[in-house]
């Protein structure tokens, strides 16, 4: 990429940046050295800089106007570049011209974005959108997409050249009118054709807005606790195209409902997915697969459910990882502020442990309202990081809250190796307070390392580039790894991956859901440090088929389909 000359830098330098005040590097337009991790705000140089979400605020204060949207990554006409999705937003009836429910960013392949929402087909769609979801449900060889609303959800299937048709009503899943937020693509019971779970958040029209305040004199966003929850569906795939409500039949009936992030993991490692869900004020859920795509919510017994003095917090975001030297399950679920994150470690028998204190992620995160979140190994050292996408839904709240403001900064906690994390200062595109929702990650410019995505409420999208840039001498080594499954759904999601390389054995998982309403890029990037092999590989297909692979090459991306032998995909480094 060119034109770095004006981009916004950070550096971190392993344990020593707290107490040495490092600068950053002269000259902006070097990689990072080795041993340095670098993030450069590319947003407007890239041509997202135009972008602004849409929250329709007309001085009522509805509550929809403080949650946000979505976006992420997804390759979209499958030119094998990741592309760029966004939730809108919307204006109110009257108030504001239509926008088009999602706004698209196709990209060239050199580092840079165009504007693409009418070529893709999807300006002519409205709707105040909140999530998105992009998978390939009916295993035609294209991403399609599924966005949440407030209202009828909307279903998009790609016409195998990047533009998409509203399908929802003839696939059946039209009927809810509810005011819906994050969806999961994930297959159920492991038929080959990935089934959907939406949650639902709050019993709320514009008829029935509730005056809340604080001071008792002016109107406030209500918070969840002042509406009824919705409970969440499910929508077993037909394989033919269409979905069937098998909410009750399934087990997923009689949620308590103010759901606003789902995930996916096996972290009882029987084989079958399982499904973690945060809810806003209410008990977070774990849903126990039976083994034949009925699901068991257990959240209390895993002790998933409160925090550790018995009480629901304001669950936002979420993802699911490993954690330590034998990678252990473990879930992060962003809170309200004054309610530190969530970062329950797997022990065993079906219990979870908070562990957030233990590890470095308690006091840090009391004074912050997460909503986006996902691990990630921005440094390719091997080990999941955990990034944190804050801000607040109260303008006035440091009037009425010692130390919590209502813009904040993101966080970053970096894996130390020893079951512990380390947050590190606010320093470069880490300073910056943002109004920060929805957040998602991709190596767009597939240069090896992944890079982050935060969407603001009301406000700009950030795009920050990774300049790890593995490959150079000294720097660290990278492996890519593109699934396709033939017996198993063709994104292969819910299959398991186990690296062995150094003597060091690294779990992934190619999962979909997690974070804030966002779409996390399917591609799995496995940081291996200073190995230049992946020494050995196991893939655990959902559709029960296990494979090994010896000695795979690091800086590149591998393409593996189900059954076959890896091959070299598309150069990841250039």
């Amino acid at each position: 990429m060119t034109g770095r000359g004006t981009a916004l830098r950070w550096l971190l330098i392993g344990g020593l940046l707290a107490g040495c005040g490092a600068q950053p590097p002269e000259t902006p337009e070097q990689p990072a050295e080795a041993g340095v991790l670098v993030f450069e705000d590319v947003t407007a140089e890239v041509g997202l800089g135009d972008f602004r979400h849409e929250t329709g605020a007309f001085g009522q204060k509805w509550m929809p106007e403080s949650l946000g949207g979505g976006g992420g990554f997804a390759d979209l006409d499958g030119d094998g570049w990741t592309d760029i999705i966004l939730v809108t937003g919307a204006h109110w009836p009257g108030h504001g011209p239509a926008l088009p429910a999602l706004t698209v960013y196709r990209n060239r392949g050199d580092g840079t974005f165009e504007p693409w929402t009418t070529q893709a087909g999807l300006d002519r769609y409205t709707a105040y959108g909140m999530g998105i979801a992009a998978a390939d449900y009916d295993n035609d060889g294209d991403t399609d997409l599924f966005l949440t609303a407030l209202g009828p959800n909307l279903l998009f299937q790609n016409d195998g050249r990047g533009r998409f048709r509203e399908v929802g009503r003839e696939a059946g899943l039209r009927g809810d009118t509810s005011w819906s937020t994050a969806a999961i693509f994930f297959d159920a019971d492991r038929d080959g054709w990935l089934d959907l779970f939406y949650g639902n958040y709050v019993d709320w029209t514009p008829e029935t807005d509730l005056f809340c305040t604080s001071d008792g004199v002016h109107k406030d966003y209500c918070t969840p606790r002042q509406y009824n929850g919705l409970s969440g569906r499910f929508f077993h795939n037909n394989g033919d195209g269409t979905f069937s409500d098998m909410t009750e039949a399934t087990g997923f009936a009689g949620m308590p409902g103010k759901t606003l992030g789902v995930a996916e993991l096996d972290f009882n490692r029987d084989g079958w997915p399982d499904l973690v869900v945060a809810n806003d004020t209410q008990r977070d859920l774990l849903f126990v697969n039976n083994g034949d795509g009925t699901f068991t919510e257990r959240g209390m017994v895993a002790g998933i459910a409160f925090d550790a003095n018995g009480r629901a917090r304001a669950g936002m975001g979420i993802d699911v990882g490993f954690f330590g030297p034998d990678a252990t399950p473990v879930i992060a679920i962003g809170n309200f502020s004054s309610e530190m994150a969530g970062f329950y470690q797997y022990v065993g028998n079906g219990v979870f442990v908070d562990r957030a204190p233990q590890v470095g992620m308690g006091s840090p995160t009391l004074l912050t309202l997460t909503f986006g979140l996902f691990f990630f190994d921005p440094d390719l050292d091997g080990d999941l990081d955990l990034l944190l996408c804050n801000g607040h839904i109260m303008e006035d709240i440091a009037s009425v809250q010692d130390g919590v403001t209502f813009r904040q900064r993101p966080q970053l906690f970096l894996n130390e190796g020893a079951e512990r994390f380390r947050e590190y200062p606010p320093v470069g595109v880490w300073a910056k307070p943002l109004l920060g929702r929805g957040a998602a990650y991709a190596d767009y410019d597939r240069d090896g390392d992944v890079d982050v995505l935060l969407i603001e409420n009301g406000g700009p999208v950030h795009l920050w580039r990774n300049r790890t840039d593995p490959g150079r001498p000294g720097a660290p080594h990278f492996v890519q790894l593109a699934l396709r499954g033939v017996q198993s759904n063709r994104d292969a999601l819910g299959t398991q991956l186990i690296l062995y390389a150094g003597g060091r054995r690294l779990e992934r998982r190619v999962h979909g859901g997690s974070s804030y309403l966002s779409q996390l890029e399917y591609i799995v990037t496995v940081g291996l440090g200073p190995h230049t092999q992946v020494d050995s590989l196991v893939v655990w297909w959902p559709s029960g088929l296990q494979q090994r692979f010896e000695r795979l090459a690091a800086d590149r991306r591998w393409l593996l389909i189900e059954g076959q032998s890896p091959q070299p995909d598309r150069p990841a480094v250039p």
